[in-house]
Protein backbone atom coordinates (compact mmCIF):
# COMPACT_ATOMS: atom_id res chain seq x y z
CA UNK A 1 0.00 0.00 0.00
CA UNK A 2 1.16 3.73 -1.08
CA UNK A 3 -1.26 6.44 -0.53
CA UNK A 4 -0.21 9.52 -1.71
CA UNK A 5 -0.87 12.81 0.14
CA UNK A 6 -0.65 16.02 -1.24
CA UNK A 7 -0.19 18.55 1.42
CA UNK A 8 -1.15 22.31 0.19
CA UNK A 9 0.25 25.45 2.90
CA UNK A 10 -2.25 28.36 2.95
CA UNK A 11 -3.06 31.59 4.73
CA UNK A 12 -7.01 30.83 3.66
CA UNK A 13 -7.86 27.00 5.12
CA UNK A 14 -11.34 27.79 5.11
CA UNK A 15 -11.69 28.46 1.22
CA UNK A 16 -9.58 25.39 0.55
CA UNK A 17 -11.75 23.29 2.66
CA UNK A 18 -14.58 24.48 0.23
CA UNK A 19 -12.56 23.78 -2.56
CA UNK A 20 -12.09 20.27 -1.70
CA UNK A 21 -15.76 19.25 -0.82
CA UNK A 22 -16.68 20.94 -3.76
CA UNK A 23 -14.08 18.53 -5.82
CA UNK A 24 -15.76 15.34 -3.86
CA UNK A 25 -13.46 14.82 -1.15
CA UNK A 26 -14.45 14.17 2.22
CA UNK A 27 -13.10 15.45 5.56
CA UNK A 28 -13.08 12.16 8.07
CA UNK A 29 -12.70 14.57 10.88
CA UNK A 30 -13.87 18.34 11.22
CA UNK A 31 -10.48 20.43 10.19
CA UNK A 32 -8.73 23.18 12.02
CA UNK A 33 -6.47 26.11 10.61
CA UNK A 34 -3.66 24.27 11.24
CA UNK A 35 -4.31 21.05 9.39
CA UNK A 36 -7.43 19.44 7.85
CA UNK A 37 -7.95 16.01 6.01
CA UNK A 38 -9.79 15.80 2.70
CA UNK A 39 -10.39 11.79 1.47
CA UNK A 40 -10.55 10.63 -2.19
CA UNK A 41 -8.53 8.50 -4.31
CA UNK A 42 -5.49 10.05 -1.97
CA UNK A 43 -5.79 12.50 -0.12
CA UNK A 44 -5.32 16.35 -0.03
CA UNK A 45 -3.91 18.08 3.35
CA UNK A 46 -4.31 21.35 3.78
CA UNK A 47 -1.83 22.89 6.45
CA UNK A 48 -1.63 26.75 7.43
CA UNK A 49 1.32 28.54 5.41
CA UNK A 50 4.48 28.82 8.45
CA UNK A 51 7.58 30.97 7.70
CA UNK A 52 9.47 27.32 6.19
CA UNK A 53 6.46 26.53 3.58
CA UNK A 54 4.52 29.70 2.28
CA UNK A 55 1.10 29.67 1.23
CA UNK A 56 0.81 28.01 -2.09
CA UNK A 57 3.89 25.72 -1.39
CA UNK A 58 3.09 22.54 -1.78
CA UNK A 59 4.62 18.86 -0.43
CA UNK A 60 4.22 15.17 -1.40
CA UNK A 61 3.59 12.78 1.61
CA UNK A 62 3.76 8.99 1.39
CA UNK A 63 2.00 6.51 3.58
CA UNK A 64 2.97 3.07 3.53
CA UNK A 65 2.28 0.03 5.54
CA UNK A 66 6.02 -1.06 6.26
CA UNK A 67 8.84 1.67 7.19
CA UNK A 68 11.37 -0.04 7.43
CA UNK A 69 10.60 -2.12 4.12
CA UNK A 70 10.04 1.43 2.31
CA UNK A 71 13.92 2.76 4.02
CA UNK A 72 15.52 -1.01 2.75
CA UNK A 73 13.96 -0.17 -1.12
CA UNK A 74 15.50 3.18 -0.65
CA UNK A 75 18.72 2.26 0.34
CA UNK A 76 20.28 3.66 -3.42
CA UNK A 77 19.12 7.12 -1.93
CA UNK A 78 19.91 9.86 0.23
CA UNK A 79 17.23 9.25 3.25
CA UNK A 80 16.93 10.30 6.15
CA UNK A 81 15.04 9.18 9.03
CA UNK A 82 13.85 11.38 11.67
CA UNK A 83 10.70 11.75 13.86
CA UNK A 84 8.05 14.27 13.51
CA UNK A 85 5.81 15.37 16.39
CA UNK A 86 2.01 13.96 15.73
CA UNK A 87 3.60 11.93 12.65
CA UNK A 88 6.31 9.58 14.59
CA UNK A 89 9.07 7.82 12.45
CA UNK A 90 9.36 9.62 9.03
CA UNK A 91 11.80 9.18 5.62
CA UNK A 92 12.75 12.21 3.81
CA UNK A 93 14.19 11.12 0.76
CA UNK A 94 16.45 13.88 -0.90
CA UNK A 95 16.76 13.74 -4.85
CA UNK A 96 20.02 15.61 -6.51
CA UNK A 97 17.95 18.21 -7.80
CA UNK A 98 17.03 19.78 -4.36
CA UNK A 99 13.19 18.40 -3.91
CA UNK A 100 12.45 16.18 -1.31
CA UNK A 101 9.44 14.31 -0.38
CA UNK A 102 8.72 12.18 3.23
CA UNK A 103 7.18 8.80 3.74
CA UNK A 104 5.33 7.69 7.14
CA UNK A 105 3.95 4.32 7.79
CA UNK A 106 -0.03 4.09 8.51
CA UNK A 107 -3.39 3.09 7.19
CA UNK A 108 -5.39 5.43 5.37
CA UNK A 109 -8.84 5.05 4.12
CA UNK A 110 -9.19 6.07 0.61
CA UNK A 111 -11.43 5.09 -2.27
CA UNK A 112 -11.46 5.77 -6.01
CA UNK A 113 -13.69 8.34 -6.30
CA UNK A 114 -14.52 10.55 -9.53
CA UNK A 115 -11.47 13.24 -7.92
CA UNK A 116 -7.57 12.13 -7.09
CA UNK A 117 -4.80 13.67 -6.37
CA UNK A 118 -1.85 13.95 -8.41
CA UNK A 119 0.87 16.50 -7.38
CA UNK A 120 3.32 16.86 -9.83
CA UNK A 121 7.15 16.47 -9.06
CA UNK A 122 8.97 18.80 -11.82
CA UNK A 123 13.05 18.29 -12.47
CA UNK A 124 15.02 17.91 -15.35
CA UNK A 125 15.87 14.44 -14.53
CA UNK A 126 13.09 11.99 -14.41
CA UNK A 127 15.04 9.08 -14.19
CA UNK A 128 15.72 9.86 -10.57
CA UNK A 129 12.38 10.64 -9.20
CA UNK A 130 10.70 7.56 -11.45
CA UNK A 131 12.81 4.81 -9.56
CA UNK A 132 12.11 6.71 -6.16
CA UNK A 133 8.91 5.74 -6.64
CA UNK A 134 8.91 2.84 -7.97
CA UNK A 135 11.11 1.18 -4.97
CA UNK A 136 7.87 2.63 -3.13
CA UNK A 137 5.58 0.52 -4.96
CA UNK A 138 4.06 2.69 -7.67
CA UNK A 139 3.95 1.76 -11.47
CA UNK A 140 4.32 4.15 -14.37
CA UNK A 141 1.04 4.63 -16.38
CA UNK A 142 0.78 7.18 -19.17
CA UNK A 143 4.10 8.57 -20.20
CA UNK A 144 5.21 11.25 -23.25
CA UNK A 145 6.91 9.29 -26.13
CA UNK A 146 9.14 12.38 -26.55
CA UNK A 147 9.68 12.17 -22.48
CA UNK A 148 9.09 14.96 -20.61
CA UNK A 149 5.96 13.25 -18.71
CA UNK A 150 5.44 9.85 -17.09
CA UNK A 151 2.77 9.48 -14.59
CA UNK A 152 3.34 7.17 -11.73
CA UNK A 153 0.15 5.28 -10.40
CA UNK A 154 0.32 4.93 -6.18
CA UNK A 155 -2.72 2.45 -4.40
CA UNK A 156 -4.35 5.64 -3.61
CA UNK A 157 -3.59 8.73 -5.85
CA UNK A 158 -0.50 9.41 -8.17
CA UNK A 159 2.43 11.16 -8.89
CA UNK A 160 3.07 13.43 -12.44
CA UNK A 161 7.05 13.66 -13.61
CA UNK A 162 7.78 16.70 -15.25
CA UNK A 163 10.38 18.17 -16.68
CA UNK A 164 11.00 21.53 -15.58
CA UNK A 165 12.67 23.59 -12.53
CA UNK A 166 12.40 21.71 -9.53
CA UNK A 167 9.76 22.30 -7.68
CA UNK A 168 6.25 20.43 -6.76
CA UNK A 169 3.16 22.00 -8.01
CA UNK A 170 -0.44 20.96 -6.92
CA UNK A 171 -2.90 19.02 -9.52
CA UNK A 172 -5.94 16.59 -9.50
CA UNK A 173 -6.88 14.22 -11.88
CA UNK A 174 -11.04 14.22 -12.10
CA UNK A 175 -12.75 11.26 -13.32
CA UNK A 176 -15.76 12.30 -14.65
CA UNK A 177 -17.66 14.86 -16.34
CA UNK A 178 -15.34 17.93 -16.12
CA UNK A 179 -18.27 20.14 -17.71
CA UNK A 180 -20.17 19.32 -14.61
CA UNK A 181 -17.20 20.07 -12.41
CA UNK A 182 -16.34 23.17 -13.79
CA UNK A 183 -20.53 23.98 -12.98
CA UNK A 184 -20.31 22.60 -9.52
CA UNK A 185 -17.26 24.62 -8.74
CA UNK A 186 -18.59 28.00 -9.99
CA UNK A 187 -22.31 27.09 -8.03
CA UNK A 188 -19.33 27.30 -4.97
CA UNK A 189 -17.90 30.70 -5.90
CA UNK A 190 -14.93 29.55 -7.06
CA UNK A 191 -13.89 31.06 -10.90
CA UNK A 192 -13.53 27.80 -12.55
CA UNK A 193 -13.38 27.16 -16.62
CA UNK A 194 -12.79 24.12 -19.28
CA UNK A 195 -9.83 24.64 -21.08
CA UNK A 196 -9.08 21.53 -24.17
CA UNK A 197 -5.19 21.07 -23.90
CA UNK A 198 -3.53 18.25 -26.21
CA UNK A 199 -2.98 15.28 -23.43
CA UNK A 200 -6.89 15.75 -22.01
CA UNK A 201 -9.70 18.72 -20.96
CA UNK A 202 -8.90 20.24 -17.52
CA UNK A 203 -10.64 22.45 -15.36
CA UNK A 204 -8.84 25.38 -14.32
CA UNK A 205 -9.71 27.24 -10.54
CA UNK A 206 -8.95 30.23 -9.53
CA UNK A 207 -6.26 29.48 -6.32
CA UNK A 208 -7.74 30.85 -3.21
CA UNK A 209 -4.51 32.28 -1.57
CA UNK A 210 -3.96 33.94 -5.39
CA UNK A 211 -1.32 32.22 -6.89
CA UNK A 212 -1.46 30.28 -10.27
CA UNK A 213 -4.40 28.22 -10.89
CA UNK A 214 -5.05 24.90 -9.97
CA UNK A 215 -5.33 22.31 -12.38
CA UNK A 216 -7.71 19.59 -12.56
CA UNK A 217 -7.07 17.18 -15.33
CA UNK A 218 -9.74 14.96 -16.97
CA UNK A 219 -8.78 11.35 -17.44
CA UNK A 220 -6.37 11.28 -20.50
CA UNK A 221 -8.02 8.85 -23.91
CA UNK A 222 -6.37 10.64 -26.54
CA UNK A 223 -2.73 9.01 -26.44
CA UNK A 224 -1.23 10.70 -29.73
CA UNK A 225 2.31 11.34 -28.27
CA UNK A 226 1.87 9.24 -25.17
CA UNK A 227 2.12 5.47 -24.75
CA UNK A 228 0.75 3.24 -21.48
CA UNK A 229 3.80 1.80 -20.18
CA UNK A 230 3.76 -1.56 -18.57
Amino acid sequence: MTVVQQILYTDRPERWWALAEALGFVAPYPPTPAWGEFHADGVLAVHEATPEHRAGTVDIHLVVADLDAAASALLSFAVERTVMAGVGEMLVVRAASGVSITVSEGAVQHGAGQIAVQPIWFQEDLAEPRAILEALGFQAGIAADRGGWVEMLGDGGSVGLHAGKPRIGLSFEARGDVDALALRLRDAGFEASVVDEAFARTVRVADPDGGDEAWINGVQDDLHGYHREG
